[in-house]
């Protein structure tokens, strides 16, 4: 069985490395089928997939959108999709202007708890269309508000903390639908990062079928070794496919590394189980 890694980023969101960089740091990890799922943007497709054939690795076209589910952000990750269709395109741009909006708004938000100069030291950290709390926890960092991206998450931007803004993303069952007539097919990430009760994530996972999505990644970079059991059953019982992803950001913002995904397990369906690119091995 191939090394298998369907949600990592780049520079073109909130990632550390460029598409290329990525992608040759994934090889040397030996993975050898990958998903490029950077956040509302597919910008780095064509520049990774170079890289990848020429390491002989299988690239997948993929895509991280962000959506707004009950008042709740929801991220639901589009592999196999089409990165030239017009309407992903259209729907993916107007996300990245709503992000514009929310980082002056948090950028206000930290001026009254006193920490100025946010909205351009973030910018700067923001190498392509994309502006993100990573950039924002980046340069608090910086600043020396928090010892790292994972305290800044505890301290400020996140409800109740300062630096908190609420945002409308796209509606699931649009951005669902943006994946499937793309030719893609829709996943629900990392259901574990979600704050949320096991009343809650049924109605999650529920309102996610029914707007056509296909699996769900059981296994995560989000995730502890009991919440793979967890969301085993969570697919089994919503009959659901299972994707493996470590959500890479980068040396200084990950919690799994690439090439060290343990295999789903025992009963899941894998979402990559009819793919092609697994013929060769």
């Amino acid at each position: 069985m191939p090394k298998i890694d369907l949600h990592s980023h780049s520079t073109i969101s909130d990632g550390s490395y460029t598409p290329a960089e990525l992608v040759t740091y994934a090889a040397s990890q030996g993975v050898e089928i990958m998903a490029l799922t950077d956040h509302d943007d597919v910008g780095g497709l064509d520049q990774a997939r170079v890289v990848a054939e020429g390491l002989g690795m299988s690239l997948i076209n993929g895509v991280e959108i962000s959506v707004t589910w009950n008042k709740r952000t929801i991220h639901i990750v589009g592999l196999r999709v089409d990165p030239t269709y017009p309407e992903l395109l259209a729907g993916l741009e107007n996300i990245r202007a709503g992000r514009l909006t929310r980082a002056a708004a948090i950028a206000a938000e930290l001026d009254k708890a006193g920490i100025s100069g946010s909205l351009e030291g973030s910018m700067a950290y923001a190498k392509e269309r994309i502006i993100s709390r990573t950039h924002f926890a980046r340069f608090l960092v910086a600043q020396g508000h928090a010892k790292d991206v994972k305290t800044v998450f505890k301290k400020f931007l996140v409800k109740g903390k300062p630096g908190h803004v609420s945002h409308q993303w796209a509606d699931m069952s649009e951005a669902i639908g943006w994946i499937r007539r793309s030719g893609g097919v829709a996943v629900l990430a990392h259901p574990g990062r979600y704050d949320i009760g096991k009343t809650t994530m049924h109605g999650l996972f529920a309102a996610f079928k029914e707007a056509g999505g296909v699996a769900v990644e059981v296994v995560s970079g989000s995730h502890t070794v009991d919440q793979y059991r967890i969301f085993a059953e969570y697919a089994r019982l919503y009959e659901l496919q299972a994707s493996a992803g470590s959500d890479y950001h980068g040396p200084t913002h990950n919690f799994f590394d690439m090439g060290r995904l343990p295999p789903l397990p025992s009963g899941c369906v894998p979402v990559w189980q009819d793919w092609p690119e697994l013929e060769r091995f």
